[in-house]
This record gives structure tokens, sequence and C-alpha cells, in this order.
């Protein structure tokens, strides 16, 4: 369904039905080939900053505030922002899966940038403007 982005991790075999497989990562996953990820586009330029994906470290008890920190640097990082609007064009011709090497489905930098981009699809017109969130209004899961 249009403007719906779709969450797997790299290492669960290929579907065509995945539509485009965009891979969200930093660093290329480990024990997989180029070949084998079946990939349409890296941005590893939207993933979280190399200081913050340190920081948490994948350790729940840190998730909520590396998901504020993770919004914080969708909000104010200038390319970030261009490849947030480029998945919302994306996403509203066709299917986009977001792919990631996290073991953790629940508590990743993938699932922080989706419920982020559902927001901001469904929210904000195109072109995206962060700073014109309303006083209170919550980024749905942050």
């Amino acid at each position: 369904m249009a403007g719906d982005y779709f969450l797997k991790r790299i290492y669960e075999p290929y579907d065509r039905a995945d539509g485009k497989r965009i891979l969200i990562d930093r660093i290329w996953p480990r024990g997989i080939s180029k070949t084998e990820a079946k990939i349409d586009l890296w941005m590893k330029e939207i993933a979280p900053s190399p200081e913050l994906r340190k920081w948490f470290g994948h350790k729940r008890e840190r998730f909520q505030e590396f998901s504020k920190r993770y919004v914080a640097e969708l909000e104010t990082e200038e390319q970030k922002q261009m490849l947030v609007r480029e998945l919302i064009a994306m996403a509203k011709k066709e299917k986009v899966t977001l792919l990631y090497g996290a073991k953790d489905k629940e508590c990743n930098h993938a699932v922080v940038l989706r419920n982020f981009l559902t927001y901001f699809s469904r929210e904000v017109s195109l072109p995206l403007n962060v700073n014109g969130v309303k006083e209170g209004d919550e980024l749905g899961g942050f």
C-alpha cells in the first residue's frame, strides 16, 4: 500500500513482494554479499550518526533516549532530511522495504525511522518541513 514502510532484516530471504529494497544501515551487514542482499539502494547516510550508534550499543534500556536523539538527527541534518523526502516520495509510488541488520526487531533505528516516515508521510506535505510540527504533537512511538 502506498505510503507504508515495511521492515525486514537483511538476512531474511529476498521476496519479489518486498518492492523497493533499501538498506538503511551505515555499515554493510556482516556475512551477506551484495549479490545475496538484492538491494535497490543503500542509504547509509540516513542511519544514526556513528557516535549515536556506538552510544546506543543496541541496549534496550537506552532505546527511548536513542529514539529521541535519532529523531533529532532526522529533523536537523540536511542530508537526512533530503533522504526522508526521497523515501516519502518513493513510498507514494511503490512498496518500500527498509532493510537493517540488527538482531532486535523491536529496538533498532529502522523502527524509529519507519515511525518517523509514517508520521511525516501522513501529516506533512512535501517539501518536508520538520520544524512545522505543532508544539505538543507527538511523533507516534517516540
